[in-house]
């Protein structure tokens, strides 16, 4: 009976000794129905919600195509031509009217003979910009010497004129249009972020004199708006420096805006170093580094990393409100679409609504791809996170 028990065991297994056969992976849900359930009929809320912008996008865009494109004007030589007329009694948007002021939108009153400089500014802008934000670009160390040094000189020279190189001076007056919308906007942004790093810095110090300085600057300029800072550098500049070096028009503008964009970018920065954990500074010291090494290899890489949303909106706000320096007499890009459609030749009632149809087109365009630029910086860090 025993020797049967035990032969009957010896037939039992409890362990698989060969694998078992690769069942195949079930489909996983996809295409474009699923897609759409998942991401717009989620939830009952989600699905009306999406329904009523449906709703709104019906009722707005095809109006707003006929009058920019289907309906719109596309070649004349004055008002006339768009102007309702048998052949056109509900004309759209008059585009040769933006054609025809094109170049003065650009260049402002620049001297025509001198827009090679303005010309060349734009490419070295667009150059240094790409080798800067271009993250697998070869040498962006020189890059970034290029872009924050070489380039502010370079346009300098180029655009204000330098006799000794044979370029004829143009004064600031004569500077406008997108010229001076991208020269304000480079300045604040490129200014604003150290700056606003020094004054998160002081904010955060445990020397009283420096707090103290930052809290009052900070929440002074950030407690009035910005076009209350421009006429103040405008107006008061000018009484703190001898009259023989008393700055022009454009350059007060600038002040103001390098000064009431640092406030905002200091709170910025404070909020990201607020999130670093105690344990991050403790870890530094630990290692034996210094405080301005700890910060620069340690504390600020994670906090401006931390930031960049709030830098991009910081960014885009500045680059829209530049054109706030057309109340204090600045011919920024606004400014030249509203000298144009007062001209007698073309003032209707459409062209100004075309060209500041323009306006908003070009600063929608300019502020999405920053964005979208933005987005993908975070994905990128967010997928190195991951690994």
């Amino acid at each position: 009976m025993t020797d049967l028990a035990a032969g009957s065991q010896k037939n039992i297994a409890f362990v698989r000794t060969t694998p078992a056969a690769q069942a195949a992976r079930p489909p996983l849900p996809g295409g474009p129905l699923h897609w759409v359930r998942k991401n717009l009929f989620a939830t009952p809320l989600n699905g009306l919600l999406t329904i009523v912008v449906l709703g709104l996008i019906v009722w707005a865009v095809p109006p707003l195509l006929d009058f920019l494109v289907f309906d719109a004007v596309w070649s004349g030589s004055g008002r006339d031509a768009c102007l309702a007329s048998p052949q056109n009694p509900d004309p759209g948007a008059c585009w040769a009217f933006v054609r025809t002021w094109f170049s003065f939108f650009i260049y402002g009153p620049y001297p025509l003979a001198e827009r090679w400089r303005v010309d060349v500014f734009f490419a070295l802008l667009v150059f240094g910009a790409a080798w800067l934000l271009w993250l697998d670009a070869p040498r962006r160390d020189l890059g970034f010497g290029f872009f924050f040094v070489a380039l502010p000189i370079l346009s300098f020279v180029l655009l204000r004129g330098m006799p000794l190189l044979g370029l004829p001076v143009v004064d600031t007056a004569l500077w406008g249009g997108l010229l001076v919308t991208l020269v304000v906007a480079s300045v604040g942004i490129v200014v604003s972020l150290p700056i606003g790093i020094l004054l998160a810095l002081g904010r955060r110090s445990t020397m009283p004199v420096v707090r103290l300085f930052s809290i009052g600057f900070i929440e002074i300029v950030r407690g009035v708006p910005l076009i209350t800072v421009l006429f103040m550098a405008s107006v008061m500049l000018p009484l703190f420096v001898p009259p023989a070096w008393s700055p022009d028009k454009l350059i007060r503008a600038l002040v103001g805006i390098a000064i009431f964009a640092s406030a905002y970018m200091a709170e910025v920065v404070r909020a990201g170093l607020s999130s670093i954990p105690k344990g991050q500074y403790e870890a530094a010291r630990a290692l034996g580094l210094g405080y301005w090494r700890m910060l620069g290899l340690v504390v600020l890489p994670q906090a401006l990393r931390v930031t960049i949303p709030n830098i991009v909106n910081n960014t885009i706000a500045l680059f829209k409100d530049t054109t706030l320096v057309f109340f204090v007499g600045i011919f920024d890009f606004l400014r030249t679409i509203e000298i144009a459609r007062v001209d007698p030749n073309w003032a209707t009632p459409v062209t100004s609504t075309t060209g500041y149809a323009f306006a908003a087109l070009f600063y929608f365009v300019a502020c999405h791809f920053m964005s979208r630029y933005a987005t993908g910086i975070e994905r990128r860090l967010a997928a190195g996170d991951r690994r």
